[in-house]
């Protein structure tokens, strides 16, 4: 049996805004991403119909007292190393969120050292509200996807604990939207058929999952029951995926913007995996549309890479299946995932056109190391740069 904690600051950026300034508590706060969209906001903002990604002019029109303050991410990844550093003191095996208030911890046989795992979230809770100012939600299941449902379930604050044995009875009633696993798609598609609960999901003979699901209906009946094997990471490992986020300001159609933007995350995500030594076997992209609808693809990188034609091929592959309706983009991320290190077995026949992009690429990533990303851009990326 594994023990897995998860503990999440609701509104992390909210919460980290409010602790510098205590003046914000109790009112609605909006944490903007430079002038033009909602990266976070307190749960005040959030009852008044303020959402993330959301421009910021129609958030003040939607939430008209809220004060709104400038994200400041080098904090926020400050206060995740603080609560990392005290959850080091119970298990070496921690995965942290992308400083944003998340973080799992395997304590699966540490109750001789430690104590029981609850004892442990508690005590981290209560340190972590009386040495940094912020209240995690704290839940104990045996696996991580099931933990992370247990916290949606009490947000924005409490806590839960799922017994082993009783992952499946615990998600069978719960809205789908609460069941960490399921995508924005999975849903829709699922409403479709008038299952709206774990339970229904349940009941379905493998045959009609394939139906509905294809490749994925052994993983969505994983999620329904609360199977889930995935390791939490230590912090000596090399990340699941990397991740970056673009938004749109104002909203587009235009696929020389979109497609460029997508270039420009792909550039700092191949130079990231190259950096640790590994390469992406799958690329994934969200969309999300000026409706607030969101798709998400994937596209398999057949052999890994870490070159940055091969992601952008890829990628590209991935937002020509999501972008599949007549409505403006608001937001793309882009996730280079199941990260392995390069194959030690050298090809029979070299490709002169990948060897070539591979030697680019390194000869990139030296100039810019050295000098700033400033000294060197692409043309496709060159207007929708990060700054």
């Amino acid at each position: 049996m594994r023990t897995i904690i998860h503990l999440n600051v609701a509104d992390f950026a909210a919460a980290v805004e409010t602790v510098l300034d205590p003046r914000l508590s109790g009112r609605p706060l909006i944490v903007a991403a430079g002038a033009s969209r909602v990266c976070d906001m307190n749960e005040a903002a959030y009852r008044m119909g303020v959402r993330k990604h959301m421009p910021i002019a129609a958030a003040r029109r939607r939430c008209r007292d809220a004060t709104v303050v400038l994200s400041r991410p080098d904090r926020y990844a400050r206060v995740m190393q603080e609560m990392v550093k005290r959850a080091a003191v119970f298990t070496p095996r921690i995965e942290p969120g992308d400083a944003d208030g998340h973080l799992f911890l395997d304590v699966t046989g540490t109750g001789r050292l430690h104590g029981p795992a609850l004892d442990v979230a508690w005590r981290l809770r209560r340190r972590m509200r009386s040495e940094l100012g912020i209240d995690p939600i704290w839940s104990v299941a045996p696996s991580k996807r099931v933990a992370k449902t247990a916290t949606r379930l009490v947000k924005p604050s409490g806590e839960y604990v799922v017994a082993e044995g009783e992952e499946a009875r615990f998600l069978a009633d719960l809205p789908l939207e609460i069941v960490a696993g399921f995508e924005a798609e999975d849903i829709a598609k699922l409403r479709s058929l008038h299952l709206v609960r774990p339970r229904d999901i349940a009941r379905l003979s493998d045959d009609v999952l394939e139906d509905v699901f294809g490749s994925r209906a052994n993983y969505i009946r994983d999620v329904v029951l609360g199977i889930d094997a995935s390791p939490v990471r230590g912090l000596d490992e090399a990340p699941a995926a990397v991740r970056l986020e673009k938004g749109f300001d104002p909203d587009t159609e235009d696929p020389q913007w979109v497609e460029g933007g997508l270039f420009a995350l792909v550039e700092r995500e191949g130079a990231e995996i190259r950096r640790m030594g590994l390469s992406a076997s799958m690329v994934s992209v969200r969309l999300t549309y000026a409706d607030g609808v969101t798709i998400v693809r994937r596209f398999s990188c057949k052999p890994a890479t870490a070159i940055d034609a091969r992601l952008f091929e890829a990628a590209r592959s991935a937002l020509s299946l999501c972008w599949c309706r007549r409505i403006r983009i608001r937001h793309i991320v882009l996730t280079c995932s199941k990260l392995v290190f390069p194959s030690a077995q050298l090809p029979l026949f070299e490709d002169p056109i990948e060897t070539r992009q591979s030697r680019l690429c390194a000869a990139i990533d030296a100039i810019r190391s050295r000098f700033g990303r400033e000294m060197l851009t692409t043309g496709r990326g060159d207007a929708l740069s990060f700054g």
